[in-house]
């Protein structure tokens, strides 16, 4: 029953955060009017900017932002004990992570839908603006290099879930032409949708459909990542109308869905145990099998200021920054509803760790397969995932927990092992594939922008159109002499992003690692530079806030926090010993000096950055940022 009332008391937690501090944020500090016309509908092209009801531009910011941040931090995390994860998550989402998503987006609809990045060069500086987007050059393209290794780990590890995320894809087009060239309702094609969906989740690794996931299977982890950069660049040039959104709305209702299917099956697992284990046994008693705390778990590193870092989006992750203004502030129709989209959706992800800390702590208890084929059950099913850091900090051994012990949740209310098992993958690999595209997206933006600002003249992102200064000689307003200006497109933008993020991805991780490994070469500095970013983006909603005279207060412990940790962390893995691994960085006995020399300038960055701001803050109170003076959509270019 502690399961349970965990559970309950962190989403009534969420709801009243949602009802009185979001609430007062929206009418009291940002003043959401229902009557300002929006950037959607101001700079409607319908390719990046459309009109978009509140339910799609939610389904598409939840999975966006979500990923596998939420279910691979969390999974770890909770070997310093379940009861300091839980805190972080509930309290970090609702007075950290709630606050900068709401914040990021509302600052990007006040500014034509412009990304966080450019909103920077405006209420702090140009210079600021610069440094701000080489960080979000370098953490999207880590992302981008990445996830086709988590998604093709996802697919090895549970054949059965690649069918069913393939064919949401053909499900998404149809939707999206239903719903924009027919004007049907939302309903049906929903329910529709949905159903379809969960019929591949049951039948979609049966007969040559299980044939196709079988072959599928055996695809190297270069051919993954070849195939999801190429589906992500159709998906980044598309309209968003036509597949992103679509896709991440439907993605949403089945990840929902099985969210509340999870909450079912652990309040029936609660009042009348979990499913039997092997045929004849007694139902297995739910309750908490894992230390309330551990500060000092066998190899990990120090709980300060690792466990902030380790939990990324299940509390605050700076990537969410980047959509709440790279692509969700483009199709809000009202502002008010950015309450329910960036608070809400934040509040939803802290949910979801939730309930991902809770299956790994109590779910994994109902029973577990061991490595002899032996059922496990209670503290030695705890025990065989989380015996020290270095046996649950693999990929497989955290998305495994969670699968595992969620999947027990649903075989408690009569699900087939099979399918339970199944649901929990495609839910895993659903969302690590919609950030996936959404990031390719979010990198197209950032790759325009830096372009416009080193070749001058309008650039061709789905934001704000204005005209840069040119640092490249130009005649009769066109540029002479550079070979790089297709960067300014949509198209060689987005070519430029995914051959960097391939080309790092096939670069073996290690001797001995196979192509595609290349994203875990910068990946141990991503968790402090994510989190960083979220710091800078409050420091961007801090001087937004200051101009206006508008309190700050409730930015400003964040900020610090968020400053402080990610640097903190950063700094103790270059430098000292004890950390979780063998040594420190710069004391390896064959120094990543990639990964070490990334990390320095990541660091001088922040430091830049900051002196910027406390330089300029005594001067801006009150002032307002210039106005954009040149706005040029990009379906009139």
């Amino acid at each position: 029953m502690q399961t349970l009332l965990i559970a309950a008391g962190a989403g009534i937690a969420f709801i009243i955060a949602y009802c009185t501090y979001g609430r007062w944020l929206g009418k009291k500090v940002f003043n959401l009017a229902a009557d300002v016309v929006c950037p959607s509908e101001r700079f409607r092209d319908d390719k990046d900017y459309i009109p978009t009801s509140k339910p799609i531009v939610f389904g598409h910011h939840f999975t966006s932002i979500a990923g596998t941040g939420p279910i691979v931090g969390p999974a770890i995390a909770v070997m310093w004990g379940w009861l300091p994860a839980l805190l972080w998550v509930v309290f970090g989402s609702i007075f950290i992570g709630a606050v900068h998503d709401f914040g990021a987006l509302v600052v990007s609809l006040r500014n034509n839908g412009q990304t966080v990045g450019d909103v920077a060069g405006r209420v702090l500086n140009k210079r600021v603006r610069l440094l701000f987007l080489f960080v979000l050059l370098m953490a999207l393209t880590i992302v981008l290099a990445i996830f086709g290794l988590v998604i093709a780990a996802v697919f090895k590890k549970y054949p059965a879930a690649i069918f069913p995320c393939l064919i949401q894809i053909p499900i998404a087009v149809t939707i999206g032409l239903y719903l924009y060239r027919k004007g049907v309702k939302l309903f049906f094609p929903s329910i529709i949708a949905l159903m379809a969906m969960y019929l591949a989740v049951i039948y979609g690794d049966q007969g040559l459909l299980g044939d196709l996931n079988g072959w599928m299977k055996s695809w190297s982890i270069m051919t993954w990542v070849i195939v999801l950069l190429v589906y992500s660049y159709v998906a980044s040039v598309l309209p968003v109308w036509t597949l992103l959104q679509p896709r991440d709305y439907i993605n949403s209702l089945q990840l929902l869905t099985a969210l509340a299917l999870i909450v079912a099956g652990m309040a029936w697992a609660a009042v009348a145990g979990g499913a039997p284990p092997f045929e004849g046994a007694a139902a297995p008693k739910l309750e908490i099998v894992a230390p309330m705390w551990n500060f000092t778990p066998e190899a990990a590193p120090m709980i300060f200021p690792f466990l902030f870092i380790t939990i990324a989006c299940g509390a605050i992750s700076g990537f969410h920054c980047l959509v709440s203004s790279g692509t969700s502030s483009k199709q809000l129709t009202k502002e008010p509803d950015a309450k329910f989209v960036g608070f809400g959706g934040m509040l939803t992800e802290g949910f979801l760790a939730t309930l991902v800390i809770l299956a790994c702590v109590a779910g994994l208890g109902l029973g577990i397969v061991g490595t002899e084929g032996k059922v496990l059950l209670g503290e030695d099913a705890w025990a065989s995932r989380y015996s020290s850091w270095t046996a649950a900090s693999g990929l497989a051994a955290k998305v495994g927990a969670f699968v595992d012990g969620a999947a027990n949740f649903l075989k408690a209310i009569g699900l087939q092992s099979k399918v339970a098992i199944a649901l929990m993958g495609v839910l895993v690999a659903s969302f690590a594939g919609t950030t996936l595209d959404t990031a390719c997206r979010l990198q197209r933006y950032v790759v325009q922008e830096l372009a416009a600002t080193f070749l001058g003249g309008p650039d061709e992102v789905g934001s704000s159109r204005h005209a840069s200064r040119k640092l490249f000689a130009t005649q009769n307003g066109q540029i002479t002499g550079n070979p790089l200006t297709w960067l300014r497109n949509k198209h060689g933008a987005t070519i430029f992003a995914i051959i960097i993020a391939g080309l790092m991805a096939a670069t073996p991780a290690a001797p001995g690692k196979p192509a595609g490994t290349g994203g875990l070469i910068l990946w141990p500095m991503f968790g402090a530079t994510n989190q960083l970013l979220g710091g800078l983006s409050f420091l961007v909603i801090l001087f937004y806030l200051w101009r206006r005279q508008k309190p700050i207060f409730f930015v400003v412990p964040p900020l610090i926090f968020m400053l402080i940790m990610p640097a903190w962390a950063m700094c103790w893995q270059l430098f000292e010993e004890g950390v979780g691994m063998e040594t420190s960085w710069l004391a390896a006995s064959s120094p990543n000096w990639i990964l070490i020399v990334i990390a320095i300038a990541t660091l001088v960055l922040e430091l830049w950055m900051i002196i910027e701001a406390l330089l300029l803050m005594p001067k801006i109170r009150g002032v307002l940022e210039p106005e954009i003076t040149s706005v040029v959509t990009e379906s009139s270019q």
